[in-house]
């Protein structure tokens, strides 16, 4: 099953009882915030459940070419780790498989 962001529309207002275009709105909003926040090399943290990061990785001298010239030497790349709340979740589901 994929959690697409239509059904994250439909199930958040389902559960909190607010229309469909305000949960949208609100949603859009916070991608928004999120990546602007990346793009900035900021760090998203939500409490027991994620932390994004992003890291600027240095491909080296040798790092290869695109078929539009030069590859970049600086990439920036997201990193997520999550909670050790979550962590325990996700193995005790699979233990229990």
């Amino acid at each position: 099953m994929t959690l697409t962001k239509n059904r994250m529309v439909r199930e958040i207002g389902r559960r909190t009882r607010l229309k469909n275009r305000s949960v949208q709105v609100m949603l859009e909003a916070l991608i928004e915030v999120w990546t602007e926040e990346l793009v900035c090399g900021g760090r998203i943290e939500l409490e027991h459940l994620f932390v994004l990061e992003t890291q600027w990785i240095d491909r080296g001298e040798q790092c290869g070419s695109l078929a539009s010239g030069e590859a970049p030497r600086y990439i920036q790349r997201v990193n997520l780790r999550v909670s050790k709340q979550l962590k325990r979740r996700l193995n005790n589901t699979e233990e229990s498989k």
